[in-house]
């Protein structure tokens, strides 16, 4: 169980290790301009190993985005505009079901801080082209894997067709966003809060067949990166529409995460991994999970519960900012966040670091930062 005693001294802490998250983001791109990377090999993002998928691009331009934000330094505006720049062709990209990682941490963040409506018609535009991939039979949208298969990563996606749907007036893409959340709800989690990375379906008839998976340990255990997006997306869905339903899922995974990871907040790659096996830890699916309590604090009704998931969130982020976690000190490591996990099947960014773990890292130490201090 996560132990709930933050320190009276995490805000010197976090504000530290924000500060070392923009020097590594500041020499990656001296050092390496206009790249784009997914994990490290060996502490170094430039290598040749596979991606799998085409859906990260969005999260190193997120992080300038969010460093202007905290500073209000014009390099990291200047920075942001130019990595995110050539991210617009991919609104219209129908090949992933990731383009709310691309386009919410990117033109959204822009967007917040210009009020530049062209910048949101792009946001608005990814939202309708994500929403392409519904299943009218089975009422969700479907992974990159194919139409048949449901993926717990699109909780974290969703977001941008609520907001689609909303800024437009748009009923049927309210109603698609809607689905998905509900159909995800009902196949993908479990009645004690933890989740299954994927469901496959019936093509002809909608029917719901099986849960399964490509990086848990198997199909009916808990993956806790799975875990994690189910965590900030129910949460990011209960703040689009307040659907009491998405709030309840929310806290039915948080509980979980809460009781089944160990007192310092880093969980198993699987919680359901065999004795046996080698164990993982796994600090990507630590700060998705801490941005997403973070947020869940601030929206349930219940104070003492909400103060819960507050001090959960930052005994998360003290144990990431730690010399087990943050590489900081490590000589010619590049990332931010060590021991993330891309994909263990495959043998790839196995206890490295990965660029979606220093993302979330780095929101939600802003956020924490933020919601304690005059902006």
């Amino acid at each position: 169980m996560v132990e709930i005693c933050p320190s009276a001294d995490w805000r010197p802490i976090f504000k530290q290790s924000l500060e070392f998250a923009q020097h590594q983001v500041r020499a990656l791109i001296e050092r390496d301009p206009d790249f784009y990377p997914m994990y490290t090999q060996g502490g170094h993002w430039r290598h040749t190993g596979e991606a799998w998928t085409h859906w990260c691009d969005g999260f190193l331009p997120g992080m300038m985005w969010v460093f202007h934000r905290h500073t209000k330094d014009s390099d990291w505006a200047r920075y942001a505009q130019h990595y995110t720049t050539p991210l617009e062709p991919r609104k219209m990209d129908r090949n992933v079901h990731d383009l709310g990682f691309i386009f919410l941490s990117t033109y959204h963040r822009w967007y917040k801080q210009t009020g530049d409506e062209k910048l949101n018609d792009v946001v608005i535009q990814a939202g309708q082209t994500l929403a392409k991939r519904f299943q009218k039979k089975g009422r969700y949208l479907a992974s990159f894997i194919g139409p048949e298969s449901i993926f717990i990563d699109v909780m974290a996606n969703v977001g941008i067709i609520f907001y689609a749907a909303l800024k437009t007036g748009d009923d049927a893409l309210l109603r698609t966003a809607m689905d998905h959340c509900l159909t995800t709800r009902r196949v993908l989690i479990r009645g004690d809060g933890s989740s299954s990375h994927e469901g496959i379906f019936d093509l002809e008839t909608g029917e719901f067949l099986r849960q399964s998976t490509h990086q848990g340990w198997r199909g009916d255990s808990c993956w806790s990166r799975g875990l994690a997006w189910a965590i900030y997306g129910f949460t990011s869905s209960y703040r689009a529409v307040k659907d009491p339903r998405f709030l309840h899922t929310a806290q039915c995974c948080a509980d979980f995460f809460i009781r089944e990871t160990p007192a310092d907040g880093v969980p198993p790659m699987d919680y359901d991994t065999p004795s046996e096996e080698p164990q993982y830890r796994e600090s990507s699916a630590a700060a998705i999970t801490a941005a997403g309590l973070l947020q869940l604090a601030k929206v349930v009704p219940d104070p003492a519960k909400g103060a819960l998931y507050g001090a959960a969130a930052q005994r998360i982020l003290l144990t990431l900012c730690s010399s087990d976690y943050l590489a900081k000190g490590i000589d010619g490591w590049e990332g931010i966040l060590r021991q993330g996990i891309y994909h263990l099947r495959k043998g790839l960014g196995v206890s490295e670091s990965v660029m979606w773990g220093d993302y979330f890292f780095v929101e939600a130490l802003e956020r924490a930062l933020r919601d304690t201090e005059e902006d």
